[in-house]
């Protein structure tokens, strides 16, 4: 059915809580406004079927009791669809209603699609600059009388009232279209302008969600940076957290990257610079404990645990505690044939344990050449799964025609990117030194680069003394 932009439905509902896939709905109001007046209204409690808790009581005023004899979701449905069809659906926060109400019919088998416009959005376009865009903030403001906050019929009456004004300020400012262009966004958060939105890229790179304070909440990457925001807030809210998050997104800023494997690991160093609030995976780096390795005077190799903050060197492993690093050494030691000494895991003036058990092929005690044991420590440093610990560099495409991205690592260390011109060339490592930004080696990015050149293989490039030669990208 078509829609008169005329004439809205507007809405507000009150529920058990902020979960949409938990919490139900109490009460819904619906009043049809045609931009002077109101020519429909619609209100009902309704049975949750579930506990309100007493919190939302406290707030609202509606208790279990009154719900006990309220009819249920399924019994005012249709009356719902008839109300709202062919109309604007409009809200304070539009996006939480609609989602609600479209999640309840959904339980029902119904698809609820309406075309929705937020008052709060519309608000801040229209009066920008108000210290608060709450409803009960922006109704003080506007001198709008709300006879019962909390309850769906007293808001949604408030919020008819604000639609009036906001249409005569926007015709006002002879910005007519002003609320057409809000109903096209209606997923976008109430704080983010439609124009920035829609000056977003749709190339590669990193985005970063902003709050009013202009602190980083958030950090993502994409290869279509505005489809991928975009689809930020095209789904359903989910939980009190969800919610949260966009109402706080406030500004959106990105940068740049070309490259497919750059914008990951720029993502990656950058939530964990920022620590953004709404970033789980990647904030915090959990990897306390890692297991290293030098060379002794006596010219073996060992490995040890040691506290990653206290090591310059690159992790072979990395653990959250120490336990796990040991449980992960004992386990090459036994498969590879080390010596438990050697690896700082036995104590004496003499051969360790495994020696006297046949296990250790003596290294502990002078018996077994450094060169040999050597080599299985290298082995088993390999096996850890870490980058083939050679010296290379990949190529991608750039930001642009004529540029190219590289990313360096040096034995197996990721050291930075760069980019270069087409014309600029890389014949050892330091000139690929010379160009790059450093950044920080971890897990995560070996973890990032080791999947990226499985994948393509022939954009690495291994360097061979003082030249640069292609082949396989891994052990």
């Amino acid at each position: 059915m078509a829609v008169n932009k005329d004439l809205f439905a507007v809405v507000d509902i009150e529920t058990t809580g902020l979960r949409v896939k938990d919490d139900r709905i109490t009460e819904v109001a619906v009043l049809v406004y045609n931009g002077s007046e109101i020519v429909e209204s619609f209100h009902s409690l309704i049975n949750p079927e579930r506990y309100v808790p007493e919190f939302i009581t406290q707030l609202t005023g509606i208790n279990n009791e009154m719900l006990e004899t309220a009819p249920r979701f399924f019994e005012v449905a249709k009356a719902i669809v008839e109300i709202t069809e062919g109309k604007v659906f409009v809200a304070h926060n539009a996006h939480f209603d609609f989602t609600f109400l479209k999640n309840e019919f959904k339980s029902l088998g119904f698809n609820f699609q309406r075309k929705t416009l937020c008052t709060a959005r519309l608000s801040r376009k229209i009066l920008p600059g108000l210290p608060s865009y709450a409803l009960d903030k922006i109704c003080r403001h506007l001198n709008i009388s709300i006879k019962d906050r909390h309850r769906a019929m007293g808001d949604a009456e408030a919020t008819c009232e604000l639609l009036g004004i906001l249409k005569t300020r926007s015709e006002k400012k002879l910005e007519r279209n002003i609320i057409d262009r809000e109903i096209k966004v209606r997923n976008l958060p109430p704080k983010v302008k439609i124009e920035d939105f829609e000056a977003l890229p749709e190339e590669t790179g990193v985005y970063y969600f902003l709050d009013e304070a202009g602190s980083i909440i958030y950090i993502g990457k994409s290869i279509n940076i505005k489809k991928r925001i975009a689809s930020h807030f095209s789904t359903n809210l989910d939980s009190k957290k969800s919610i949260e998050f966009k109402n706080r997104v406030a500004s959106i800023d990105y940068v740049l990257t070309g490259s497919e494997l750059i914008a990951e690991l720029l993502e990656s160093d950058e939530i964990k610079q920022h620590k953004p609030l709404f970033n789980r995976a990647q904030r915090n780096s959990r990897h306390n404990y890692g297991v290293f390795s030098r060379k002794g005077r006596d010219g073996y190799l060992r490995l040890y645990v040691d506290r990653t903050k206290t090591q310059t060197k690159t992790a072979h492993y990395l653990a959250q505690r120490a336990d796990g690093a040991r449980r992960a050494l004992y386990a090459k030691i036994e498969q590879f044939g080390l010596c438990m000494k050697l690896c700082d895991l036995y104590s004496s003036d003499g051969a360790c344990f495994a020696y006297q058990v046949k296990q250790c092929q003596g290294a502990c005690i002078g018996e077994e050449e450094p060169a040999l044991y050597n080599a299985r420590v290298e082995q088993a440093i390999d096996s850890f799964g870490q980058l083939a610990r050679k010296s290379f560099f990949v190529l991608t495409p750039g930001r642009e025609r004529g540029e190219k991205a590289m990313v360096c690592i040096e034995r197996g260390r990721y050291l930075g990117f760069a980019y270069l011109q087409e014309d600029q060339a890389i014949q050892t490592l330091e000139d690929a030194k010379s160009y790059i930004t450093r950044y920080r080696d971890n897990r995560d990015v070996q973890k990032i680069i080791r999947s990226w050149i499985k994948k393509h293989p022939k954009h690495v490039f291994y360097f061979n003394q003082d030249s640069v030669e292609e082949e396989d990208a891994l052990d």
